[in-house]
């Protein structure tokens, strides 16, 4: 198959679909247990994940729609938001997915070296000077892999996503059958030695979280341009959704009715392999670790994949400097890949800095990744209320209206319960970041900003000068 789909330089529905899930299933699983059992109980992990799963599939759907409707647009992510709302607006949404995926391969460098210091303790929680070396070194192993071109890397990506998969269901497996009744209702109002606090305080803390794991639900389309039929790309988020949302979901209960609550919240983080070390023994944890390198090592990969298409995408229509459209031999797009990584390792060195890496990369990620779905969101939004491309399927139209409309309005609450914190940190990073924009519209002697546009800059302007003030001066922690 690998041969046959390099050759081809296609990819099948089956590629897709674990391009899809190996972008979804990678360091956020790992760290579900303590995560939630941090914050609520069943009860209010159940709510949470009725809330994202119900968002994300309208999302999901929305992605599938607009993959089927405006097939001549690659990267979706980044052309939708171009084509609904203009050029600097497609930008924003093509640096700010560019950037989020870059912050998100930071933290799964962290939970590698994290998990590695559970048993080797040079490594600490995975930003110690040694943790730091190791990452970088990792950084660029995978950077020339990569650069040996776009289908193997995919291909690769394949065989990885089926060889992590098998730890996570033996996981499941194991705990299912430890299955306690007593101790799941224990837990399931929120257990005790827990602070109290109100259902929707308890819900709110988990949503970062949940929007983290689902990060990648974009993959197919992302790298629609390698896909052998358009039709799999709407398949592929599809398949890639419901298979995803089930593990989550399992991982996530079932701790609950082996352990309690207090004892799931107090364990460290990759908090899976500390379950299954207390469920089965010493051997469940390396089992777990082993599993867990494995699967944040392919969804790095499969991340890589993605932010240096987006890049390369937005440069081929000029949206982003002309530089990063340049491919090398093997068809990777090469200069695309070597910025990727540069930041990559910066932020990487940034986490020496920071009392919670892995914490803060998380919601940073989450954060920054919403503005370019609700900018997704909208477009379908805004097509469906146009009624374009339903000239010959009206019927059609009122059921996209609410996909969109659920879309639009999940991924603003989201931006809004992830507090003000981490909007002013994305702030920091999409005003001088939009240099890229200045330097693209100069190369092509155009105008660089419209009125509305102007006012939208100065604005992230204003929210930076404030996030690095509240930096300065402590009002936001690292």
């Amino acid at each position: 198959m690998g041969q046959q789909e390099s050759a081809s330089g296609r990819l099948s529905l089956f590629s897709l679909s674990a391009l899809v899930i190996g972008s979804m299933i990678g360091a956020g699983i790992f760290s579900l247990p303590r995560t939630f059992a941090v914050a609520t109980g069943p009860f209010g992990a159940l709510i949470a994940w009725s809330v994202a799963a119900g968002g994300m599939y309208m999302l999901a759907r929305v992605f599938q729609t607009l993959a089927e409707r405006k097939p001549d647009m690659d990267a979706g992510v980044y052309a939708y938001a171009r084509a609904g709302f203009g050029d600097y607006a497609g930008f924003l949404s093509a640096f700010g997915y560019w950037i989020s995926t870059c912050i998100g391969n930071v933290s799964y460098w962290v939970l590698i070296k994290s998990t590695l210091g559970a048993f080797f303790p040079v490594f600490g929680d995975g930003n110690t000077p040694v943790a730091i070396a190791v990452a970088s070194l990792g950084v660029w192993a995978f950077h020339f892999t990569i650069l040996r071109g776009v289908q193997q890397a995919a291909f690769i990506n394949t065989i990885v996503t089926i060889a992590k998969v098998v730890p996570i269901a033996i996981f499941i497996v194991i705990i299912a059958f430890g299955f306690k009744w007593d101790q799941f209702a224990a837990n399931f109002w929120g257990g005790q030695n827990m602070p109290d606090s109100s259902l929707f305080e308890q819900v709110r803390k988990t949503m970062l979280v949940t929007v983290f794991v689902f990060i990648g639900i974009e993959g197919a389309s992302v790298y629609s341009r390698y896909a052998k039929k358009r039709s799999d790309v709407g398949s592929a988020t599809i398949i890639g959704f419901v298979v995803v949302t089930a593990v989550m979901v399992l991982v996530t209960l079932l701790p609950y009715s082996n352990l309690a609550r207090a004892d799931i919240a107090g364990m460290r983080q990759p908090s899976m392999a500390a379950v299954l070390e207390a469920v089965a023994g010493h051997w469940g944890a390396i089992f777990i670790s082993l599993g867990l390198l494995v699967s944040v090592l392919g969804a790095y990969l499969a991340w890589s994949l993605i932010c240096a298409e987006v890049l390369f995408t937005a440069a081929k229509t000029r949206d982003m400097p002309l530089l990063f459209a340049r491919e090398n031999a093997a068809k990777a797009p090469s200069a695309a890949l070597w910025l990727t990584n540069i930041v990559v390792q910066l932020f990487i060195i940034s986490t020496y800095f920071s009392g919670d890496a892995f914490s803060l990369m998380l919601n940073l990620t989450s954060s920054m990744s919403l503005i370019p779905y609700a900018f997704v969101a909208a477009y379908g939004l805004l097509l469906a209320r146009r009624g374009e491309t339903y000239e010959k399927a009206s019927g059609d139209r009122t059921r996209d209206l609410v996909f969109a409309g659920v879309a639009v309005t999940y991924t603003l609450f989201m931006l809004i319960a992830g507090g003000p914190r981490y909007l002013l940190l994305a702030a920091i990073l999409y005003a001088p970041g939009s240099a890229l924009y200045i330097w693209a519209r100069r190369e092509q002697k155009l105008r660089i900003f419209k009125p509305i546009e102007l006012a939208i800059f100065c604005g992230l302007v204003l929210a930076c000068l404030s996030g690095v003030y509240a930096l300065a001066t402590g009002g936001i922690a690292l």
